[in-house]
């Protein structure tokens, strides 16, 4: 199943997706500059392989919801969110609010 919803985040919106798969969940919220997701995410290929692209991106680890996404400490992020201030250990909801 897939589930796509808005998500308010002190009055910015983002897109909030879960794909529900076995045994696991894919969950991303976006908006149209970045991005956080779980631990699907490979930061590596996109810093290295897709670094020209300039993505904007961090991943959280063990999260099994939306709502824990938005308040985990990111594992990882990009090169290009590092650029807008988003680092390691940052929590998602406040990552998102640096890509605005």
């Amino acid at each position: 199943m897939i589930n796509l919803h808005p998500i308010d985040i002190e009055g910015n919106t983002f897109i909030a997706v879960s794909v529900l798969l076995p045994k696991t969940n894919l969950l991303t919220v976006s908006n149209d500059k970045g991005y956080i997701m779980c631990g699907a995410l490979d930061v590596g290929l996109l810093n290295e392989k897709l670094k020209d692209r300039k993505i904007i991106a961090g991943r959280a680890v063990g999260v099994k919801t939306i709502d824990q996404l938005l308040d985990a400490p990111l594992e990882s992020v990009t090169y290009e969110a590092e650029e807008l201030g988003i680092t390691r250990g940052m929590i998602g909801r406040e990552a998102l609010l640096k890509m605005i």
